[in-house]
């Protein structure tokens, strides 16, 4: 079924933004079934766009008629452009349409326009909770996906074999942040585990191990009893090496990671605190 009730012949979709992340979600609707209509790129020749017309074998299209013979039209594009996207799309779309963006930050405010120009369609937000390298289909089986919108939207999710959880509009952007530290702020970490390991002498490969066992914990045990080393067990003189072996460039990251382990550990150490905060008697 179509999302709004419509028979299966109905199952089209248009893409608007054929990067990673939205070429992985059209791809993942054709294996569930659904048929490409159209694409619509920043511009014919850009490289995503060509692509994601090869792999889904639909022509490019401008963007005011992308909407054309499409039951879902999936809005892919930077967060900056969605409103003024959405706008330009509404009066070409069918009725009865549903119209998504996968926005983690963003609300269903960002697709005002189409309530107010095309009231007899429907709008949500689909956000995987998941990192693309590439075009990938298979990220988003198994994956959460925070999702706004009518119940259309979350019934798409789990047509995907995805697990939508629901995040209000005014939560979006702190949801979006915890997303941003799981995996950006987590591969900056693991470049400065490389740095250092280089500095020391160690492959990064050694480090893969106990990483992916810290992982494992906080999975079956949540961070904070998965925390272990110097700050945990109030180990000053060896956070006071650390600091004293590390270059310049490397300190301030330290520091503030320490200050965030010294907070899980929940421990009272003014002592530790002082150094962390380089605080000088």
């Amino acid at each position: 079924m179509h999302p709004n009730g419509a028979p299966s012949s109905a199952r089209t979709f248009a893409l608007v933004g054929p990067g990673r992340a939205g070429t992985s979600i059209a791809l993942a609707l054709v294996r569930a079934g659904w048929r490409p209509v159209a694409v619509t790129g920043r511009s014919a020749d850009a490289p995503s766009t060509r692509h994601a017309v090869a792999r889904l074998g639909v022509p490019t299209v401008p963007l005011a008629s992308a909407g054309i013979g499409a039951a879902l039209v999936v809005i892919a594009t930077p967060d900056a452009v969605i409103e003024e996207t959405a706008r330009a799309l509404a009066p070409g779309l069918e009725s009865g349409a549903l119209v998504v963006h996968l926005s983690g930050a963003r609300g269903l405010d960002a697709l005002a326009s189409v309530v107010e120009v095309r009231p007899d369609c429907e709008v949500g937000a689909l956000h995987p909770l998941q990192t693309f390298a590439g075009p990938d289909p298979q990220r988003i089986a198994g994956a959460w996906v925070a999702v706004s919108g009518p119940p259309a939207v979350a019934d798409l999710v789990r047509e995907l074999g995805a697990h939508p959880f629901v995040v209000p509009d005014d939560r979006r952007a702190a949801y979006h942040a915890a997303a941003v530290v799981a995996s950006n702020h987590l591969v900056a970490l693991l470049g400065q585990v490389e740095r250092l390991a280089e500095t020391a002498g160690v492959p990064f490969e050694a480090f893969l191990p106990l990483i992916a066992t810290t992982l494992a914990n906080c999975e079956h045990q949540g961070p904070a009893a998965a925390l272990t080393g110097p700050v945990a067990r109030g180990d000053f003189r060896t956070v006071a090496a650390h600091l004293d072996a590390l270059p310049d460039a490397e300190r301030d990251a330290y520091r503030a990671l320490a200050l965030a382990a010294l907070r899980l550990a929940a421990r009272e150490d003014t002592e530790l605190r002082a150094l962390l905060q380089g605080v000088t008697a």
